[in-house]
C-alpha cells in the first residue's frame, strides 16, 4: 500500500542495487517522495542495505548481496506504505549552517526580474529552511530546496565557462553552492568561504548530504 495509490517501479540496477522510480506515486512532487521514501528505508531494519543514494525522481538503494538480496528488498518496497516513514522534522535532520557573502554578480538584476530588492531576495534566502534533496555533478554539490519555496528562477542564457568555488547560486526551485571552480548556468547570487567537499574529513566529506536541512546566514 502507498500513501497516494500508486505504484512505485523497482527495477535492478547491476548485481548489488535496485533503483525505484517514484513518478507515478506523486507525478506532481516527486522529491517530497523521494525524501519520504527515504526516510522510510532508513527506518528499516534491514542488514545489507548499505547505501541510499536519492535523485529527483528516484531512490538508489545499494546492497550487500551476501546478507540481503534485490528480491527481498523489492517484495519490501512493494508492500510498504509510505505513511509509515519518520516525520521530516528537525529533530531527525542534521543542520547545515552556510555563512554567505550576498555579493554575487546576479543579485540585483535577478531581484530586479523578481520585482524585490536585493535585499529582499537576501532575505527570503536566509529565511527559509533548505532541505537536501539530492547530490548533483560534482562532489559536494547538493540540490537544495526550500521548504518556503521562491519563485521559479529562470538559468542564464549562456552559461558562464567558469564559477569560483563557493559561489551560491539559484536555478528553476533549487539553491546550491559550488565545491569547486566550474562551468554553470545558475544566477550567483553570493559566495561561502564553507569548504562543500573535503576527502580529508573521512566521516563527512560533503558538509551538506541529502536529508540534512540548510540555512543561509547573511555575513558581511
Amino acid at each position: 500500500m502507498l500513501a497516494w495509490g500508486s505504484v512505485m517501479i523497482v527495477r535492478p540496477c547491476g548485481e548489488q542495487a535496485i533503483i525505484v522510480d517514484v513518478t507515478e506515486v506523486d507525478a506532481e512532487f516527486p522529491l517530497r517522495t523521494v525524501s519520504q521514501l527515504r526516510r522510510l528505508v532508513e527506518s528499516w531494519d534491514v542488514d545489507g542495505i548499505v547505501d541510499l543514494v536519492p535523485a529527483s525522481t528516484t531512490l538508489l538503494i545499494m546492497l550487500d548481496t551476501a546478507r540481503v538480496t534485490p528480491m527481498d528488498v523489492a517484495k519490501r518496497l512493494n508492500s510498504c506504505d509510505l505513511r509509515d516513514a519518520p516525520a521530516d522534522t528537525d529533530d531527525n535532520a542534521t543542520l547545515v549552517e552556510v555563512p554567505v557573502l550576498y555579493d554575487g554578480p546576479d543579485l540585483t538584476s535577478l531581484a530586479a526580474a523578481l520585482d524585490w530588492s536585493p535585499e529582499e531576495l537576501v532575505r527570503r534566502h536566509c529565511s527559509t529552511h533548505w532541505q537536501a534533496a539530492f547530490g548533483g555533478f560534482a562532489p559536494g554539490f547538493t540540490y537544495l530546496v526550500a521548504e518556503d519555496p521562491l519563485p521559479p528562477i529562470p538559468r542564464l542564457g549562456s552559461p558562464r565557462p567558469s564559477i569560483p568555488a563557493g559561489s551560491v547560486g539559484l536555478a528553476g526551485e533549487f539553491s546550491g553552492v559550488y565545491p569547486q571552480s566550474s562551468p554553470g548556468g545558475w544566477q550567483l547570487i553570493g559566495s561561502t568561504t564553507a569548504q562543500m567537499w573535503a576527502p580529508e574529513r573521512s566521516e563527512r566529506p560533503a558538509l551538506i548530504k541529502p536529508g540534512d536541512r540548510v540555512r543561509f546566514k547573511a555575513v558581511y
